[in-house]
């Protein structure tokens, strides 16, 4: 079994750069968000990563499960960010190291409360706003 996930995960992977490469071009700089009405909104989570708003996002619906004491559902939709993280790490890390390896910790101790066998909702907050702090250091 082990060995299917290794070669699905490498799959993932590779998926995901070919994505990446495709959706933002080589040359082309990509477009400024905007905001509701339309008007460019400032690159709030723009870092030295890249664009981290898709992780940061699942980490605020975390977040909010948490809050709602629904641990199983942050369980459950932690393991998206888990995912679309570990897909992006070869394109995102080279980029800034220290700054990924720091973002990577800090989802690995929320990874780690949510999955504890008998998780602490008290840990379980700590640690999504710890990594919700992160996130925030690593804007522009």
């Amino acid at each position: 079994m082990r060995p299917l996930q290794n070669l699905i995960r490498r799959v993932a992977i590779a998926s995901a750069i070919l994505m990446l490469g495709i959706a933002t071009g080589c040359s082309k700089p990509a477009d400024k968000p905007k905001d509701a009405t339309g008007a460019p909104t400032s690159q709030r989570q723009a870092s030295k990563l890249g664009d981290l708003s898709e992780f940061r996002n699942i980490a605020v619906d975390v977040s909010a499960l948490v809050a709602k004491n629904d641990l199983p559902g942050a369980k459950a939709r932690i393991k998206d960010l888990e995912t679309s993280w570990d897909a992006a790490e070869a394109g995102i890390k080279p980029r800034a190291a220290n700054d990924w390896h720091l973002l990577d910790k800090a989802i690995d101790r929320a990874l780690s409360a949510l999955r504890d066998g008998n998780p602490n909702p008290a840990d379980c907050k700590a640690s999504m706003d710890d990594l919700l702090k992160t996130f925030d250091l690593m804007k522009g």
